[in-house]
């Protein structure tokens, strides 16, 4: 059983890597939107690429928009801290009772 464990602990520290990762491109990208950036620049491209699916979600499902401003990125950037605080940290306790 120790094997699944070490694997839910790995999972779990990739998972946590992988949503501070798209935190940081979420926040990045907000940040670039105020000064309104090149769109054919190539690190432009790929944050909207990157962030536009779930942000795209976002705006649909909860059309949330604050005298122009868009909130949804708080609102992915949220989810992201949830996401982090119960399922990563679920899974690591799961990992270190199965060790």
């Amino acid at each position: 059983m120790f094997v699944f464990g070490n694997f839910l602990a790995g999972l779990a520290r990739v998972l946590d890597l992988a949503l501070t990762l798209y935190m940081w491109l979420v926040i990045i990208r907000a940040v670039l939107s105020w000064v309104n950036p090149d769109p054919y620049n190539p690190i432009v491209r790929f944050l909207n690429r990157s962030t536009d699916p779930v942000l795209n979600w976002v705006r649909r499902r909860i059309p949330i928009a604050f005298g122009g401003i868009d909130l949804s990125p708080m609102l992915v950037i949220l989810a992201i801290v949830f996401l982090q605080s119960f399922l990563v940290r679920s899974l690591l306790q799961l990992a270190y009772r199965l060790q």
